[in-house]
């Protein structure tokens, strides 16, 4: 117990080390990802920690399995290195013990990883798409920004205001650009810019469509380069605001639907989702198992020199588990079950490798005129 001990510790501090440098590396990409989004007023900069947060699980069902294989290299190459290891083989130590040890923390690692799979990573999903669509269905101009050129979503429009009022709920020296339809003598594109005073924001009680009301200003319409140009006043203008465009895609659908509801499906494209889920806890296994006979280096060559190797057969692995799902997706695939293949060939490469590293060659019969020369 005590070796089994020293091993899982140094095996999950390794594991908690990597993990959180590279949870530290992507969730730095994505958050800088969601605060451009929100500098050029596409969401508000107080769901961004939110956000994060929903997509955490997501992030480390994908980081814990290569954390945790890293892991596994990094202690137990330390412990060939400093000979550790070798003392434990001369006690009589095998591979396939420490494989049987490696395994505990392996599988804790894989519930771990399944519990986030399975539930957390659709839930977080399902409520970051329903904070990004809820974004989404506010206006544009809920998240405008003072002396800042906005376009909508539909970029048919570029907006700007000089200043908001104390309530933000008016704006000041409003800026209006459309983009009309094409003439069809022409091939022009109408262009209309409105100059206002002020302008508010109505909604219709009937439709739910939304207005924006410009008050005092001009409108101006023709087309770029032409001297045509018709110029109106107005007291009160309204234009019609687009429609938000919600996430609604496939794959956002899939990523939170929950497992239960997969479980009964005979999509073979929801089959897939489901079979995904549940292989990244098989992940886990397989590479604790690649892992092991991996790790074992020899002390002068120091415990990085397999690293590259073995981090290019995990992403073999990855690359290949990700392209049957992806070919499940595109129909290329009728049976989902086709994604349980790529498992079996690693896992039978990892048990080769620690098979051969305990296999010693049984040494020749000397003859018999050696043999008795040799006695005698």
């Amino acid at each position: 117990m005590i070796i089994f001990r020293y091993l899982c510790r140094e095996l999950l501090f390794a594991t908690l080390a990597v993990s959180a440098v590279l949870l530290l590396m992507v969730m730095s990409g994505r958050f800088v990802k969601y605060l451009a989004e929100a500098a050029a007023g596409d969401i508000s900069a107080n769901i961004l920690f939110s956000l994060m947060a929903f997509r955490l699980p997501g992030f480390l069902e994908l980081i814990l399995p290569l954390g945790l294989f890293v892991g596994i290299l990094l202690a137990y190459g330390r412990l060939y290195v400093e000979s550790e290891m070798t003392v434990l083989h001369a006690c009589g130590f095998s591979e396939w013990r420490l494989l049987f040890y490696t395994m505990a923390p392996a599988m804790a690692v894989a519930l771990f990883v399944a519990s986030m799979s399975l539930y957390l990573t659709p839930a977080g999903a399902e409520r970051s798409n329903l904070m990004l669509n809820a974004e989404k269905a506010r206006n544009e101009f809920d998240h405008l920004v003072p002396k800042k050129f906005i376009s909508t979503s539909g970029g048919q429009a570029v907006y700007y205001a000089e200043a908001l009022s104390e309530d933000k709920s008016t704006m000041l020296g409003v800026f209006l650009a459309e983009l009309g339809a094409t003439d069809a003598e022409t091939e022009a594109n109408h262009q209309v810019v409105i100059r206002a005073r002020e302008g508010v924001q109505q909604v219709d009680q009937e439709t739910g469509l939304r207005y924006l009301v410009l008050r005092d200003g001009y409108r101006y319409e023709g087309i770029p380069g032409q001297r045509e140009y018709r110029q109106m006043a107005f007291s009160s203008y309204e234009v019609l605001m687009e429609a938000p465009q919600l996430r609604n895609r496939w794959r956002d659908q899939m990523e939170s639907a929950p497992t239960l509801q997969l479980v009964g499906s005979d999509d073979p494209k929801e089959t897939a989702f489901l079979y995904w889920r549940l292989s990244l806890p098989v992940l886990v296994l397989v590479v604790a198992v690649l892992a092991v006979p991996l790790s074992r280096t020899n002390p002068r060559q120091g415990r990085f020199i397999k690293m590259f190797p073995a981090i290019l057969l995990y992403l073999i692995y990855l690359v290949i588990l990700q392209g049957v799902r992806g070919a499940i997706e595109d129909g290329k695939y009728t049976n989902p079950a086709v994604i349980w293949l790529v498992h079996p060939p690693f896992l039978l490469i990892g048990l080769l490798l620690l098979a051969m590293r305990n296999w010693r060659r049984k040494p020749r019969p000397l003859p018999e005129g050696v043999k008795e020369s040799a006695d005698a």
